[in-house]
């Protein structure tokens, strides 16, 4: 039987008006320390999006959700979070915010492949 190890994981969620604490979940981010395994997955369902905020320009929405996959892939030119190890960009990127871009809070889980629970939190979380 394949070993289980622990994650952690977070919905990223876009909140147009922070003030009404309306949310769609728009992505998913995985962390999994023993496999040294941190990625996220999003995905911008523009119907959705405009039943919140119609209008909304998705280009500024992606570029926020690009900058979280690039901290959480360690891209050196995403900035100095992105050089940091694995665990405080993880906390780092589900710290509370109030913007457009936010995440749940933080959830354990056993997994034998971080990759496909990323998937599978994807499908059941943002659909």
């Amino acid at each position: 039987m394949p070993e289980k190890h622990l994650f952690e994981y977070a919905v990223i969620r876009f909140v147009p008006r922070v003030e009404r604490e309306e949310f769609i979940n728009i992505g998913v981010i995985v962390y999994c320390k023993s496999l040294k395994f941190l990625q996220t997955m999003f995905t911008i369902d523009q119907q959705r999006v405009d039943c919140l905020c119609s209008g909304l320009d998705c280009n500024e929405l992606n570029q926020h959700l690009k900058s979280f996959e690039e901290i959480s892939k360690g891209v050196v030119t995403a900035g100095p979070i992105a050089r940091l190890e694995l665990s405080l960009r993880f906390r780092w990127l589900t710290a509370a915010r109030s913007t457009i871009v936010q995440t749940s809070k933080v959830h354990p889980g056993l997994t034998v492949d971080p990759a496909e629970t990323l998937r599978r939190l994807h499908t059941a979380m943002v659909g």
